[in-house]
């Protein structure tokens, strides 16, 4: 007999595939009555025989479900390896899956990690997501999520950040006091947490030495520079100004090394005539001719803190009455794509 699905069971039973996921594992958030229709029907029809023997002893999947924009990110690597070093030593495994800065994909990749009946959800945000309805939906059905580098405010639960406007407000003045005065900002998609609170810090920076905020020097790449012609835009707008910016500042680790790139393409001159600096998890920065100043995200912490989280959610099984942001430090590395004569 081929065995059924969980959308067979669903609708079958008149239930979303959410539902039959958890009463599956036998989540408190499911009736009794609605576990024991579910169980006995999956077992009818040969469900997946090893994980409703799991569910059946309330032991769960022991897997963690991953939704991140995509894994060919310095960044994100590193996130990786600090979930994969606390989910491994907690005996849990991990499913990664990639939204590539598509909101429908990322609604398909929460589906499919339902189905697998994961135990809980570590989640960065594509750019395109502004309604978070689908991870309420998740959350309220039993599976605890947690939200790191790109958040949202409009759930509840843990979210792991780090201190984006302290960051850019660094890296601003390091500018400012190398001499730059008309320091550009390319940055994601506007509605992102992180692009919000990065043209904060940059903003703030600019006002306390009483330097214009000018918006023409504020540019966005919706798709956070995975699509290089939403860079090359961004760049090309700021070359062709009357007054061309005397530094950049990028907020993310596919813009900066694109924005590098482009610059020399176009044999300007870093920094002599644009100084650059930005958010970038790149192994080796020195590499680069001149080496790159950057700002560099704790992204390892970040993913052993935000699994940690999680994981007291998964166990605790309740959820609990005051949630966690945890925020933690970037660091400025100063090197000589932003050396210049100080103020």
């Amino acid at each position: 007999m081929k065995a059924v699905t969980i959308t067979d069971i669903a609708k079958a039973l008149n239930l979303s595939t959410s539902t039959v996921s958890r009463a599956l594992k036998s989540s408190y958030k499911i009736s009794e009555e609605t576990q024991q229709k579910v169980k006995e029907y999956a077992a009818k029809y040969n469900y997946r025989p090893n994980l409703l023997a799991q569910g059946l002893k309330s032991m769960g999947s022991r897997s963690i479900g991953v939704i991140l924009c995509a894994i060919p990110n310095s960044f994100f690597a590193e996130v990786l390896n600090g979930i994969e070093f606390i989910a491994a030593s907690n005996n849990y495994h991990i499913i990664i899956t990639q939204s590539h800065e598509s909101y429908e994909k990322e609604l398909n990749n929460l589906e499919q990690l339902l189905w697998k009946s994961v135990d809980g959800l570590l989640v960065s945000l594509s750019c395109e997501t502004c309604d978070v309805e689908h991870f309420r939906n998740a959350q309220s059905e039993g599976t605890p999520v947690v939200f790191f580098d790109r958040v949202t405010n409009l759930i509840d639960t843990h979210t792991v950040v780090a201190d984006n406007a302290k960051g850019t407000y660094e890296g601003t003045v390091h500018l400012i006091k190398s001499g730059c005065k008309r320091i550009a900002h390319i940055t994601s998609a506007p509605n992102v947490s992180i692009s919000k609170e990065r043209l904060a810090g940059y903003i703030q920076a600019l006002k306390e030495f009483h330097l214009p905020v000018r918006e023409e020097y504020i540019k966005y790449c919706n798709h956070g520079g995975m699509i290089s012609d939403e860079v090359e835009k961004a760049v090309n707008e700021l070359l062709v100004l009357d007054e061309t910016p005397d530094a950049i500042l990028t907020a993310s680790d596919r813009i900066t090394i694109e924005c590098f790139a482009m610059l020399k393409k176009r044999n300007i001159k870093i920094p002599g005539d644009i100084a650059l600096t930005g958010f970038s998890n790149f192994s080796a920065p020195q590499l680069f001719n001149p080496a790159l100043t950057t700002l560099k995200q704790p992204a390892f912490e970040m993913g052993k803190v935000a699994t940690g989280l999680l994981l007291q959610l998964i166990e605790n099984k309740r959820l609990p009455k005051d949630f966690e942001k945890r925020v933690l430090p970037i660091e400025l590395h100063i090197r000589e794509s932003t050396v210049r004569s100080q103020m």
